[in-house]
């Protein structure tokens, strides 16, 4: 691993279920870099580290003394030198992160020194309302994004709908909360698929998180409908919640961004 120059290190690990967790890194004497939120920076492990207990036989095997490298979605403020965070779900057959689930605090890991993306609030116009639609860890972008840029008190509003499969993959479920709490210009809204495994019942919202779009809840919580002509929305997730999205916002006059189009919708497929 040495001459593999893993040049940072795991500061904080916390698994909210056996298959999602958030994980700090920070850079081993060197200057992490600059980020717009919403970005991602690219971590990597050679294909000798081992794998964790939950994994399964991995479809191509990793070279022993090669990177393994993916992009990851930053969840930390852009505020926030010290580490970067981020928040990530296992993939049992997958070469990456069943080794990122077997590090430990303190174990070299390799980040990336640039980062990248263009999924961010730059291109929203800053009198214009925001929603966030996220399927798991497609939440991690909007949580960088809101405590980097959420003002409390603002006449610009924003609203968070993340969908899961139980109570335990929604992410952030308390800090969104509390954000809530104390933001009037804030909603969060979660729903989950599988109310019937909850170990004690669930009294929030059930289903696919699309349909809670097309429910009206965020007119609900807002007291205003979210229209083109107000509202800019964010998708981030699995591409059955994207694609769905994309008709129902369609249908409302909604329309994709493009490199060469403006539009109200902004998406983050998953690969």
């Amino acid at each position: 691993m040495a001459d593999l120059k893993l040049n940072a290190f795991v500061t904080s690990r916390v698994e909210l279920s056996p298959r999602v967790m958030t994980l700090r890194v920070a850079a081993d004497a060197w200057q992490m870099p600059d980020f717009t939120p919403g970005q991602f920076a690219v971590l990597g492990l050679p294909g000798s580290a081992p794998r964790c207990q939950w994994s399964e036989q991995e479809l191509t095997p990793g070279e022993p003394e090669k990177l393994i490298r993916r992009p990851y979605s930053i969840t930390s403020s852009s505020r926030t030198r010290e580490y970067m965070e981020f928040y990530i779900s296992l993939l049992s057959t997958g070469a990456l992160t069943p080794r990122l689930f077997a590090l430990k605090v303190g174990d070299p890991v390799w980040l990336g020194p640039k980062t990248s993306g263009i999924f961010t609030l730059n291109q929203v116009p800053k009198d214009k309302n925001i929603v966030m639609v996220a399927t798991g860890t497609g939440l991690a972008p909007y949580i960088s994004m809101l405590t980097s840029e959420l003002q409390c008190g603002s006449q610009r509003k924003f609203a968070v709908l993340h969908g899961a499969y139980h109570s335990w993959d929604l992410g952030y479920r308390s800090e969104l909360q509390t954000m809530q709490y104390l933001c009037q210009n804030f909603k969060y809204v979660a729903t989950i698929d599988r109310p019937a495994d909850e170990p004690v019942p669930w009294t929030g919202k059930t289903g696919w998180v699309q349909d809670i779009w097309k429910s009206g809840a965020v007119a609900e919580v807002w007291g205003e409908k979210p229209t083109p002509e107000n509202t800019h929305v964010f998708l981030c997730g699995v591409s059955g919640m994207v694609n769905a999205m994309l008709k129902a916002l369609n249908a409302e006059g909604f329309v994709e961004q493009t490199k060469t189009e403006p539009g109200q919708i902004h998406v983050e497929r998953f690969v």
